[in-house]
C-alpha cells in the first residue's frame, strides 16, 4: 500500500464507522418488523412475501418494469387508472436488476427497497449528524425506523428510494456540493411527484445568499448555509489548499469564487430536470401538453385542494360516536406535525430542511384523496423527527434504548396488523 493509500483509506472509512451504530440499529428494527410480519401472516394463512412485493402500488411498479407504460384500468364511474401516474426510476431499477440477476420484477423491487432503505437511513444520519451531532443522528434514524407505518420502508414501494435520494441531496446542499445536490434532486424527481420538494429545497437554499445580497461562496467549495463545514468538507478544503500549494501557484480569488458560483448554478439547473422531463413526456404521450400529468392524476381522483377534502374527511368522523375518536386522532396528528415543524424552526434547522419538510407535509396533507395514505406519504419528511431525536439523545443511553426498543415492538406489531388488514396505499 502506498503512502497516499494509507492516508486516504482511513478518511474514506471514517463516515462509515461513524454511521455504523445507526445503520445496525436500523437494520435490527426492520428485521424485527419483517419477522413479526412473517409470523403474523403465517398465522392468518397469508404470504408475507406477497404482501411486501405483489399488492397495491407494488403491482403497478412491476407492471411498468415488465411491460412499460400504457396500461390503464377504466372504472365504472368513468375514471381511468393509468400507470403513467407512477414515476419511472423504481421500475427502471427493477428492470435493471431483473436483467442482471435471476430475480423476478417483484423481487427486484424488494431488493431495491431494502438497499434504498439502508441508504435512506445513512442519509438521514448524515443530515442529522451534520446539524445536531452523532447521537442525534443515531436517534433520528431509529425514530424513522420505528414509525407506525415503517414497514413500508421494506416494501417494493418507492418511499425508501425517494427518501434516500432526498436525504443525500439535502446533505449535499448542507455541505456545498451543489452539482451532487442537483443530480440527486433530479433522480428524486424521477421517483415520486413529491420530488418537487427536493427541487424547491435546492433552489431556495442555492438562491437565498444572493437574495440576501451576501456573498457566501468560498474558494474551497465548502458549505455556505450558515453553519460550519463538517469534517469531510474541511478535509476537502485542506486537500485543495495542499494541492494548490504543491503546484506552486495560487488561483486568484475571483477565479475560485467564480467556479463555486458556476457549480452552484449547474446544480440548480440540473435539479428540476427529472421531474420536468417526466411530466413533459407524459404530456406529450397523452397529447394534453404540459398539464397532461394532472389529468392522469385526476383519473385517480387525486389532486391538490389546499386540504379542504382532508378537513371535510376529518369533520365527517364526528358525525357518529364510533368514529369520533378517529377524527380526534387525526386532529391531534396534524397539530403534532405543525408543532414539530415549528420546533424545527425554533431550533434553527437549515433553510433547505425547512423548505423540503414544508413542501412534503403540505403535499401530503393537502392532497384531495387517499386519506389513508397520508402517514405513508409523510415518511420522507424525516426532518420532522429531528426535534424528537434531540430530546431522545439527551436521555441516558440505557433509557433511550429502552424507549426505542419498546416503540420498535409496537411498530412491528402494528405493521403486521396493518399489512394483513387494509394496508397501503
Amino acid at each position: 500500500m502506498t503512502d497516499l493509500e494509507t492516508r486516504v483509506t482511513p478518511a474514506r472509512a471514517a463516515p462509515q464507522r461513524r454511521a455504523a451504530p445507526a445503520l445496525l440499529g436500523y437494520a435490527a428494527v426492520r428485521a424485527l418488523g419483517l419477522v413479526v410480519l412473517a409470523a403474523w401472516s403465517a398465522a392468518r394463512g397469508k404470504d408475507a412475501h406477497t404482501l411486501l412485493t405483489a399488492r397495491w402500488d407494488a403491482l403497478w411498479y412491476t407492471r411498468v418494469a415488465e411491460l412499460g407504460y400504457g396500461y390503464e384500468v377504466p372504472l365504472p364511474n368513468g375514471d381511468v387508472h393509468s400507470n403513467l401516474a407512477f414515476f419511472p426510476l423504481l421500475p427502471w431499477l427493477e428492470r435493471l436488476l431483473h436483467a442482471l440477476l435471476p430475480l423476478s420484477y417483484a423481487d427486484a423491487g424488494l431488493v431495491v427497497a431494502l438497499l434504498a432503505s439502508l441508504a435512506a437511513a445513512w442519509g438521514i444520519f448524515a443530515v442529522a449528524d451534520h446539524v445536531y451531532g452523532r447521537r442525534a443522528g443515531i436517534c433520528a434514524v431509529l425514530l424513522w425506523a420505528v414509525l407506525p407505518v415503517g414497514i413500508v420502508q421494506s416494501m417494493a414501494y418507492s418511499e425508501s428510494l425517494f427518501t434516500a435520494l432526498a436525504a443525500w441531496s439535502l446533505y449535499a446542499v448542507l455541505t456545498g456540493r451543489w452539482v451532487s445536490a442537483g443530480a440527486l434532486a433530479a433522480l428524486a424527481g424521477l421517483t415520486r411527484p413529491v420530488g418537487l420538494a427536493v427541487v424547491a429545497a435546492v433552489w431556495v437554499a442555492g438562491l437565498a445568499p444572493f437574495v440576501r445580497g451576501r456573498r457566501t461562496a468560498t474558494s474551497d467549495g465548502a458549505r455556505d448555509d450558515g453553519c460550519a463545514p463538517d469534517a469531510v468538507s474541511a478535509a476537502h478544503a485542506r486537500r485543495v489548499r495542499t494541492e494548490t500549494g504543491a503546484r506552486g501557484a495560487t488561483r486568484a480569488p475571483w477565479v475560485t469564487q467564480g467556479a463555486a458560483v458556476w457549480r452552484r448554478a449547474l446544480g440548480l439547473l440540473i435539479a428540476p430536470l427529472g421531474a420536468a422531463g417526466y411530466v413533459l413526456w407524459v404530456g406529450h404521450r397523452t397529447g394534453k401538453g404540459p398539464l397532461g400529468y394532472l389529468d392522469v392524476q385526476a383519473g385517480w381522483r387525486n389532486g391538490f385542494d389546499g386540504g379542504y377534502a382532508f378537513a371535510r374527511f376529518t369533520a365527517d368522523k364526528f358525525t357518529s360516536i364510533p368514529s369520533a375518536p378517529a377524527g380526534l386522532a387525526l386532529i391531534i396528528a396534524v397539530v403534532l406535525l405543525i408543532w414539530l415543524y415549528a420546533a424545527g424552526i425554533r431550533q434553527g434547522q437549515p433553510l433547505a430542511l425547512l423548505v423540503y419538510t414544508g413542501v412534503v407535509t403540505a403535499l401530503a396533507l393537502c392532497a384531495s384523496s387517499y386519506f389513508g395514505s397520508k402517514p405513508r406519504l409523510l415518511l420522507p419528511a424525516f426532518p420532522l423527527l429531528l426535534p424528537l431525536a434531540r430530546s431522545l439523545a439527551r436521555l441516558p443511553t440505557s433509557r433511550s434504548v429502552q424507549v426505542t426498543a419498546g416503540v420498535a415492538v409496537v411498530s412491528a406489531l402494528y405493521g403486521a396488523f396493518w399489512l394483513n388488514g387494509s394496508g397501503p396505499p
